[in-house]
Parts: C-alpha cells; sequence; structure tokens
C-alpha cells in the first residue's frame, strides 16, 4: 500500500515538473538569458567607433558620475510617483462606481470597455493626439480663456512635465481602473448592508471594508502602472519637446548611437528599479493568498 501510495506521488510530482517544464523553458530563454546578458555587456569597454567584450566598469562609472545621468534618473523616479498618485485619485473612483455601485453587469461590463476603447486606437497616435489639445492655441486654452479662467494661454501645458504626466496619466489610469474595479465587483454587498444597518458612516465603510478589501487590485494596477512609466519613453519624447529626459530615452539615445555598454548599463538600473517597486507593493499584499 505504501509503495502504491509513494508510486502515486511520484507520478504526480513528474506530471507537474512536465507541466512547469514549457513555461520554465520560455522564461529562461526570454527573460533570464537577456537580462544576463544586458549585465554581461554593460561591463564590455566602450570606445567611440567600436565595443569590445574586455570588462570594464568605465560606462558604470561614466553614468554616475554624470550630472544629466543621475538628473534623469531623478526625473524618472519623480515622474513615476507622480502619474502614480494620478493614476490612482482618477482610477480608484471611477472603478468604484463601475465594480461597487453599478449594480447590472452588463452595464458595468460596457463601462469597462468604453473606458478600454482608447486602446483600440495606435499608442503614437493616442500621444500625439494631445498636442492640439494642450498647445497655446489648443482646444484646452481655448476653453479656458473663453470661460474667462485665464486672459493668455498657458504655455506650460504643453512640453513640460506637465505635458508628460498628463498624457500619461491618461493613458495608464486604465490599467488602474481595471484591477481595482474586478476586486470591488468580488465584494459581498451583505457586508457593506449590514454596517449600514448598524450605522456606521460612508467614510467608515469605506475604510475599514471597501478600501482593504479592493487593496490587492490596488497593487496590481500599481504595479501594472509603474512598469509601464518607469520604461517610457515615446510619451515624453512627444509631449516635452526633448526637454524631459527619463532613463528610457537615455537607452534610445545611446542604443541609437551604438553605445550598447552605456545603454546596457541604463537598462541595468531601470531592471533593478522596476524589481525593487514590485517587490515593495507585493511586500503589502499576498497576491497569491488575496486573488
Amino acid at each position: 500500500m505504501a509503495e502504491q501510495i509513494e508510486t502515486a506521488e511520484t507520478t504526480r510530482n513528474r506530471t507537474a515538473y512536465w507541466l512547469i517544464a514549457p513555461g520554465a523553458v520560455w522564461m529562461a530563454l526570454f527573460l533570464a538569458v537577456p537580462i544576463l546578458m544586458i549585465v554581461y555587456v554593460s561591463f564590455w569597454t566602450q570606445t567611440t567607433f567600436k565595443i569590445e567584450p574586455i570588462l570594464t566598469i568605465a560606462s558604470w562609472k561614466q553614468f554616475f558620475s554624470s550630472e544629466t545621468y543621475i538628473g534623469s534618473l531623478f526625473t524618472t523616479v519623480r515622474l513615476w510617483l507622480i502619474v502614480l498618485a494620478a493614476t490612482f485619485v482618477l482610477g480608484y473612483p471611477t472603478a468604484l462606481f463601475v465594480g461597487l455601485f453599478v449594480k447590472s453587469k452588463t452595464l458595468s461590463t460596457v463601462l469597462l470597455v468604453i473606458c478600454v476603447i482608447p486602446f483600440w486606437t495606435s499608442f503614437l497616435i493616442r500621444v500625439l493626439a494631445w498636442r492640439p489639445m494642450l498647445g497655446k492655441e489648443g482646444a484646452i486654452n481655448i476653453l479656458l480663456q473663453k470661460a474667462g479662467l485665464i486672459s493668455a494661454p498657458i504655455e506650460a501645458l504643453l512640453f513640460s512635465e506637465l505635458s508628460v504626466v498628463i498624457g500619461m496619466t491618461q493613458i495608464y489610469v486604465v490599467f488602474m481602473v481595471g484591477p481595482i474595479a474586478f476586486m470591488l465587483s468580488r465584494i459581498d454587498r451583505n457586508i457593506i448592508e449590514a454596517a449600514r444597518d448598524l450605522g456606521a458612516s460612508f467614510w467608515r465603510i469605506f475604510f475599514k471594508i471597501i478600501l482593504p478589501l479592493s487593496l490587492p487590485g490596488v497593487i496590481v494596477g500599481a504595479i501594472f502602472v509603474s512598469v509601464m512609466v518607469l520604461g517610457e519613453f515615446a510619451t515624453t519624447a512627444a509631449l516635452s519637446g526633448r526637454k524631459v529626459n527619463l532613463l528610457g530615452n537615455i537607452i534610445v539615445t545611446q542604443v541609437g548611437s551604438l553605445k550598447w555598454a552605456l545603454a546596457s548599463v541604463v537598462g541595468v538600473i531601470l531592471t533593478i528599479i522596476m524589481g525593487l517597486v514590485i517587490a515593495g507593493f507585493l511586500r503589502v499584499v499576498d497576491l497569491k493568498k488575496e486573488l
């Protein structure tokens, strides 16, 4: 009997290994190996006209000794925090309405599809569409002037950090709305009704019940937004007039100049930042347990 149980367990373990194998091979070939290659290339010797596989830390020294690169690092982190906060502030009320206040599942699905409609168009078109909106003679300035709120066009709306934040927030807010709305839709409304019957106010219900139960969705949305914003370069190039440089823009510039070593250094630093951010979020909520 013991032998039969042991044989059954061995068979299950072998089956599990075979099921895991394709994913493990895929992750090794297309995630682990490329990351290790980037780390390796970051230590290559870079000259003006060529790069050689002679290990050195010259490119790392060049990055950390440059005020431009360090400034881009801080700018990337600052804009990430601003966009993350903006997507949460705009996305959570929307998700709260769609996921909790709308009782019809059909209507809730329709509203989520409406949120996703902008993704049916090209990413670049969605970014460039902000130019005629934010320009000196754009729609926003015209509306503000006609409303009598301003006497002259606001030049800071375009080709500035503000325009980059506006563009990124509009593009990525849906990634915050989706996961939060999903978690909110799973909340048992009987719990909320019971809290109301006991005399709890809306804000007490929100902070004691709704927000804690929706926190996994907030964390998932924050991870989605963080990964995409930290790796951004297209929105910055299109809306800042190249006045704002993120780490992603530096990578594009260095690759275009065939400076693979320095581009790899920036890539490694960006990967480390993303890893720390994701690890930090996962420390807040155990997603395996909650989801």
